[in-house]
């Protein structure tokens, strides 16, 4: 399959982020939106937001307005009967995003591939009813579409190779970072990022330390970006936790995926973190935190003399959550969710991690991370069950990264 014209179904901040990178990447591109003003609307924020790239030094002037004119709007889905590849960017509800393909498939002929950039839905769950089916797949952009490099393509059921290499294809063109990915909860970077808020939560509830502590022991020590609870703030703890029961219920309700109850309750009583002013921290005017103590740590690290320095609590903080981001890749390998290589970029560039999970993984290393996790279960349960795969790692004295997939 070539492509050489791609609609975007969704004129919102990611249909037009998508549409953007479309037309930078050499796309004539059609925006849809069902209401004028929206299309409309979406097509005025591409044309800025390619304007204040070119005035940050990004792209030039000439590619600006090269790109700008490369995008229409189109009120009609008709009208998108020219377009090689539709990609839907509407909001995560199974329903519409069913209406949609369904509306798209009548539109255009069967040769046209249909791509959902879902986050949180299974793509054979949209594509379902849709005639062709094979022409469908996942294009899981991250937010904002302009500045996040990595792109999922998920393989539905039934999706088949040349509409998987046409997307991937046009990923590559449009500048961004494509990995394969199974149809499975969360994809990769999502699925993978699980134990980060989860496992920080759990400690709080166990009085390990603050939240406050928990960051700057994660910042300096583990060498992220921000804390759990910074992160948590800034999504909204009620998109965060909407996020968590979803992961619950589509994973058949593991214990480790369970649902905080702290968080629970800190959403029942309006603490949603920077958009309602309060959440794990209060927000006012003027700087929120203290800048970390510059311990000059090769991050991340797991030498206690140097996490002495961050906190007392630090290396049993580090010790929890590495071994959990540890199992957690454990049993992705083993579901084949996707390859070695790509779990590692997508954390990389999904998430800003400092090291991938597998790095992770290595450096709390398999028989610590199996040692730490088999005394958390005895004591708290099967949050910490071990997967077949870590536990055959440490078994047979390798790093997760070196096994072949496979526990047996």
């Amino acid at each position: 399959m070539t492509v050489s014209r791609v609609g975007v179904l969704g004129a919102g901040t990611m249909g037009a982020g998508i549409a953007q990178v479309a037309a930078l990447g050499g796309y004539p591109t059609q925006l849809y939106d069902a209401l004028p003003e929206a299309a409309e609307a979406g097509a005025l924020r591409v044309g800025e937001s390619l304007a204040k790239g070119a005035a940050r030094g990004r792209w030039t002037d000439e590619e600006a307005d090269a790109a700008a004119d490369r995008v229409g709007t189109a009120t009609d889905i008709g009208e998108l009967a020219g377009c090689d590849l539709l990609i839907e960017a509407a909001p995560e509800d199974l329903e519409l995003k069913r209406e949609l393909f369904a509306a798209a498939a009548g539109a255009c002929g069967p040769g046209t591939v249909l791509a959902t950039n879902t986050s949180s839905l299974q793509v054979s769950e949209i594509a379902a009813e849709v005639p062709y089916p094979e022409r469908v797949v996942g294009m899981h952009f991250f937010n904002p579409p302009a500045l996040m490099p990595l792109v999922e393509v998920v393989a539905a059921r039934e999706s088949s190779d040349a509409a998987l290499d046409a997307a991937t294809e046009v990923a590559k063109r449009m500048g961004r970072r494509p990995i394969r990915a199974k149809d499975s909860p969360g994809f990769v970077a999502n699925r993978l990022a699980r134990p980060f808020p989860l496992e920080s939560l759990r400690m709080l509830a166990d009085g390990v330390a603050d939240a406050a502590t928990i960051d700057r022991i994660v910042r300096v020590g583990g060498g992220f970006r921000m804390g759990p609870f910074e992160l948590i703030d800034m999504i909204g703890l009620d998109v965060n936790l909407t996020i968590a029961r979803s992961f619950f219920q589509q994973g058949g309700e593991p214990e480790r995926w369970r649902p905080s109850p702290i968080q629970e309750r800190l959403v029942g009583e309006g603490r949603l973190g920077r958009k309602s002013g309060e959440g794990f921290y209060e927000y006012g005017e003027g700087v929120e935190r203290e800048p970390d103590p510059q311990l000059g740590i090769s991050a991340p690290t797991l030498e206690p003399a140097a996490l002495a320095k961050v906190d007392p609590a630090a290396s049993a903080v580090l010790d929890r959550l590495f071994a959990q981001i540890a199992n957690e890749a454990a049993f992705a390998l083993e579901e084949e969710i996707a390859s070695p290589e790509d779990m590692e970029t997508a954390m990389l560039l999904g998430f800003n991690w400092p090291l991938g999970p597998l790095g992770i993984a290595e450096t709390i290393g398999a028989h610590h991370a199996v040692e730490v996790l088999a005394g958390l279960e005895a004591e708290k349960g099967g949050a910490y069950a071990q997967a077949p795969l870590l536990r055959a790692a440490a078994e047979r004295g390798v790093e997760l990264a070196e096994t072949d997939g496979a526990p047996g």
